[in-house]
């Protein structure tokens, strides 16, 4: 393993621009979603409906699930960073890993209260993993990263339902979301939060496992902390080898399993084989497609030394991602929600699109006037600084 670490100035702009670009994403698909407030008015024109299903259909296609799925890699590269600055210093990370995983649960219940979409919590839980795994050795890793990217519960419910016709798969979120459904779009700000301490958060994760994001974040954290490792967002000719052998077989590999996941399931007439093979080969596609982007958007930045324009201007957004990712629930929900504007009945995809860059211009402005001033965000500084108690040189 590689005791190297690059220094905050060569390492962590790539990293910060592109985990930037990946809370924009989500930003925009929450604010399309109405923060799961799902409605689209059907009193707009024809032609305007036919304009928000384009936009639509065209962020959903880009974004979802690889917004999120990059966020996850960069969790994994943040851990080995972490990791591998501790152990220069003759301190095991492990223990101390663990007391930061419990820490971001408590952010994640702080979030969960206003939003019923929060991924903190699963984040919490699933870093755990990496602790048994950071000192195995890459190719070992990276057979279990593969495993579980994979998603082997899913092929064992599919396999099962294939030789037992009985068997039926349910979703178990579906009660919680319609109950959340109900308080978001009619309560007061009183009821929503009472229930997003339950309800809301039993939609949200159980939702998570369902969709394959268990085993999903679990691979992506160990790729994550695999890319730390192989210093591949540092530039060099082995790392712009990589990445272009990434982009060609990634966009080579994504053909395949859009022609699988599009046209398939409609021949599997049961519907408990269906559901499986339909997350597996949606979890497939979404990373994929996932690689495809972060190499793409890694060899625009080594194209040139410190990035383009574009790419340096995020910046900031995305040193600050937990602060940003928090407070954009917080003004997302009180712009969509029945307690607060409740434009989740008159809004379509445009004018959320429109409406989430707006918070994401706010969210900017505030993050560099932030950092002009600041070495870190308010709830980076809040969660480093508890992480680290007690250890005078961090």
């Amino acid at each position: 393993m590689n005791t190297h670490i690059l220094k905050p100035s060569e390492r962590l702009k790539v990293v910060d621009s592109l985990r930037g670009f990946a809370l924009l994403a989500i930003v925009l698909l929450h604010n399309l979603e109405h923060y799961n407030l799902y409605c689209i008015p059907d009193f707009y024109p024809e032609w305007l409906q036919a304009v928000d299903k384009f936009f639509w259909d065209a962020m959903f296609f880009l974004f979802a699930g690889k917004a999120y799925a990059t966020f996850s890699l960069l969790f994994g590269f943040s851990f080995y960073i972490q990791f591998n600055n501790a152990r220069k210093k003759g301190i095991d990370f492990r223990g101390r890993f663990a007391w930061r995983m419990f820490l971001l649960f408590l952010f994640s219940q702080f979030h969960a209260l206003f939003y019923n979409g929060d991924i903190l919590l699963l984040y919490a839980v699933v870093g755990l993993v990496l602790i048994p795994v950071c000192k195995l050795g890459d190719r070992i890793v990276l057979a279990i990263a593969l495993f579980l990217l994979l998603q082997p519960y899913e092929w064992g419910r599919m396999m099962y339902a294939a030789f037992n016709p009985d068997y039926a798969i349910t979703n178990r979120y579906v009660p919680y979301a319609i109950l959340s459904g109900q308080v978001t779009s009619q309560g007061t700000f009183w009821e929503v939060l009472c229930s997003n301490i339950w309800t809301g958060q039993l939609y949200s994760n159980i939702w998570q496992v369902e969709a394959g994001r268990l085993f999903q974040t679990a691979g992506l954290f160990m790729l994550g902390m695999l890319l730390g490792r192989r210093r591949y967002f540092e530039k060099s000719d082995a790392s712009c080898r990589v990445w272009h052998r990434i982009l060609k077989l990634g966009i080579i590999v994504f053909i395949p399993l859009y022609v699988l996941r599009i046209f398939v399931p409609d021949y599997i007439e049961n519907s408990s084989v269906r559901i499986p093979y339909s997350i597996i080969i949606q979890s497939l596609s979404n990373f994929v497609f996932m690689a495809v982007l972060i190499s793409a958007f890694t060899l625009l930045w080594f194209k040139k030394e410190s990035g383009c324009k574009w790419q340096n201007f995020i910046i900031p957004y995305g040193r600050m991602s937990l602060t940003n990712y928090i407070t954009q629930s917080i003004i997302g929900v009180a712009i969509y929600y029945g307690y607060g504007l409740c434009l989740y009945k008159s809004t379509g995809a445009i004018v959320t699109l429109l409406i989430g860059l707006a918070i994401f211009i706010i969210q900017l402005l505030f993050s560099r006037w932030w950092l002009s001033r600041h070495k870190q965000g308010p709830f980076e500084y809040i969660w480093r600084k508890a992480t680290w108690m007690g250890y005078k040189h961090y």
